[in-house]
C-alpha cells in the first residue's frame, strides 16, 4: 500500500474541502507514491514524535494538528516547525494532518466526545450551509433504476439518517441526433420523443464529481443531460460541535467530575452553579468559544470545550454552565478515530499510537 491510499481513506471520511479557510490539512511532507511501512498516530507533531517514528520504523505520521499552519519562507532549523520538517524529510517520513475537516464531520472529534460521555440523540451543534447540491438527470424509463443506484453508491441521496433518497417524475424527452452521432434510440436527423424519468437527488459537494461520472457511465445515452443546483439547506451531517442528551439528569458537580475522569483532565475551569441539573450537553473539541451562543440557543445545560477567555464565561449569565477541559484533553481521542477508520478499511495496517503526551500545558 502507498501513502496516498491512506490519505484517500481519511479523506473519504473527512474531505479536505471541509476544512476551514485558515487550516492546512492534508499531506504536509512526503511522496504520496511511497510504499507504506507503518503509521504513527498522534495529536501534534514535535521533534520528539518524529524521533519516535524513526525508532519504530514508521514512515508515516498521522496527526490532528498540522505542523505547518503558515507558509514556510525558509528552512534553517530556527524553530521546532522547521526542525520537524527537516528531520521528517531527511528520514523519508510522511506527515499527514486531518484538522478542521475532521472536526466538521459526523463521527469526528466532537461527536466522538459525545459518545465517550454517553450521550443519546447526538446531533451536529452548528450544521453547515452551502455544502449540499441538487443533481438532476433525465433517464429512459427502463434505465432509471440502474442510474439511480450508481448515483447512490457514489455518495448521492443522503438526508440525515436516511439514504437512497430521490424524487422521480415521468415525462417526455425530445432530441434530434446530428451527423456523426450514435444515438441510443431514434435516427440521425429525425426528431425523437422518448419516455424518460427526471431523477432528482441530493449530493454533498465533495462527492459531486464521482457521482456525475458514475451517472454518465451508467446512462445509456451518448450525451447525458443533467443539471446541478446549489442549495442553501443545512447539512445535518456536517458542521462543528455536537449536542445530545443524557438518559437521566445528573447533578452538575458529579457530571463535571465524571468528565474530568473520562478526559483525564488536570483541571477543569467552569462557570455557573454546581447545584444545577444536567440533561442536555453541548460540546466542541478544541477552541469552541464561538459556539457558546449556539449552545445557549440549543437549550444546553452545559457547554464543554477549551480555550475559553475570561469574559466569555459571563455570556450565559448562569443559564448554562461552561466547562473548559483543555484543548489537548478535548481532542485526545482523535488518535482513536484515525485507528478505527483505518483498521475498518484494512485490518492488516501496521499502526502504532504515540507514547508521547504532546500537550504543552502542564498543571501543578
Amino acid at each position: 500500500m502507498k501513502i496516498k491510499e491512506v490519505c484517500n481513506i481519511i479523506e473519504s471520511f473527512a474531505p479536505l474541502s471541509y476544512q476551514e479557510s485558515y487550516d492546512n490539512s492534508g499531506l504536509q511532507t512526503g511522496n504520496p507514491n511511497t510504499e507504506l511501512k507503518s503509521i504513527l498516530l498522534t495529536i501534534d507533531v514535535t521533534e520528539e514524535i518524529v524521533e519516535e517514528a524513526i525508532l519504530h520504523n514508521c514512515n508515516m505520521i498521522i496527526a490532528h494538528h498540522p505542523v505547518i499552519f503558515k507558509p514556510l519562507k525558509k528552512l534553517t532549523g530556527s524553530n521546532y516547525v522547521e526542525r520537524v520538517i527537516e528531520k521528517a524529510i531527511k528520514n523519508d517520513i510522511a506527515i499527514y494532518a486531518a484538522h478542521t475537516n475532521l472536526d466538521s464531520v459526523n463521527g469526528g472529534v466532537s461527536t466522538y466526545m459525545a459518545n465517550k460521555i454517553g450521550l443519546e440523540n447526538i446531533q451536529i451543534l452548528d450544521p453547515q450551509q452551502g455544502q449540499l447540491l441538487k443533481l438532476v438527470c433525465f433517464v429512459p424509463e427502463n434505465f432509471a433504476e440502474v442510474v439511480r443506484e450508481e448515483m447512490f453508491k457514489n455518495g448521492a441521496g443522503n438526508i440525515g439518517k436516511y439514504d437512497s433518497c430521490s424524487f422521480n417524475t415521468k415525462g417526455t424527452g425530445s432530441f434530434k441526433a446530428g451527423e456523426n452521432t450514435s444515438p441510443f434510440v431514434g435516427s440521425i436527423g429525425e426528431m425523437h420523443y422518448e419516455p424518460e424519468v427526471r431523477v432528482e437527488t441530493i449530493v454533498e459537494s465533495p462527492n459531486l464529481s464521482k457521482c456525475i461520472s458514475a451517472m454518465i457511465k451508467a446512462h445509456p445515452y451518448e450525451e447525458v443531460a443533467y443539471d446541478v443546483y446549489p442549495l442553501q439547506n443545512t447539512n445535518p451531517n456536517l458542521g462543528l460541535g455536537a449536542i445530545g442528551v443524557l438518559n437521566e439528569y445528573e447533578q452538575a458537580k458529579e457530571f463535571i467530575l465524571r468528565i474530568k475522569k473520562i478526559f483525564n483532565c488536570g483541571v477543569i475551569k467552569y462557570s455557573g452553579k454546581l447545584n444545577n441539573k444536567i440533561k442536555t450537553v453541548a460540546m466542541c473539541g478544541g477552541s469552541g468559544s464561538f459556539l457558546i451562543n449556539k449552545a445557549i440557543k440549543s437549550g444546553a445545560d452545559i457547554f464543554i470545550s477549551a480555550d475559553i477567555k475570561y469574559h466569555e464565561y459571563f455570556i450565559p449569565e448562569n443559564d448554562m454552565i461552561i466547562a473548559d477541559i483543555g484543548h489537548y484533553e478535548s481532542e485526545q481521542f482523535t488518535k482513536q478515530i484515525f485507528y478505527e477508520l483505518l483498521m475498518k478499511k484494512n485490518p492488516k495496517f501496521a499502526i502504532r499510537f504515540s507514547d508521547i503526551n504532546s500537550n504543552p500545558i502542564k498543571h501543578i
